[in-house]
């Protein structure tokens, strides 16, 4: 079992920098079921419960037109997570990966993101499946999920060419 703070055989962890301010905005707050990070599910699942995503004031009127889309990209932040771990041991193994090679929550800024299905919109308030983070997490930002979309042109000459 995942221990809150917990540093694992072989895991390094780091000072980190003094914070310097991103500019970053809460929009809303995410309510989900799960009020501890040792029960809340590693990942989303598109059978999960119905979550709740609550829009702030000035923000709402950013909603218009978000029912067009079965599924959003949820963006939010992961407000009770470490940030100092350079290398962890997810399986408590011993061996070690990169923070950058997992999906951890443990991360220098610590952005979740999920995928989720719209269930439906009422007002300043969207009920979701998929989520996978604590009740009362700051929303950081919603968009319509990319694979969605076709890309907006075919790739032109010089497109992928590294100066």
């Amino acid at each position: 079992m995942v221990r809150e703070n917990e540093i694992r055989r072989a895991e390094v962890a780091v000072a980190p920098p003094p914070a310097t301010d991103a500019g970053l905005t809460f929009v809303g707050r995410i309510h989900t079921p799960w009020t501890s990070r040792l029960t809340c599910p590693r990942q989303g699942r598109a059978d999960g419960p119905i979550c709740t995503i609550e829009l702030f004031e000035p923000w709402i009127a950013a909603l218009d037109g978000i029912e067009a889309f079965e599924r959003l990209e949820v963006l939010y932040w992961l407000h009770e997570s470490r940030r100092d771990l350079v290398r962890q041991s997810p399986a408590n193994n011993g061996e070690t990966y990169g923070t950058f090679a997992l999906r951890t929550p443990v991360r220098p800024n610590p952005i979740g993101t999920s995928i989720v299905s719209l269930v439906s919109r009422q007002g300043p308030v969207l009920q979701v499946r998929g989520l996978d983070c604590l009740d009362g997490t700051p929303l950081l930002d919603l968009k319509p999920d990319r694979s969605l979309f076709t890309p907006i042109a075919p790739p032109q000459p010089g497109d992928y060419e590294v100066g």
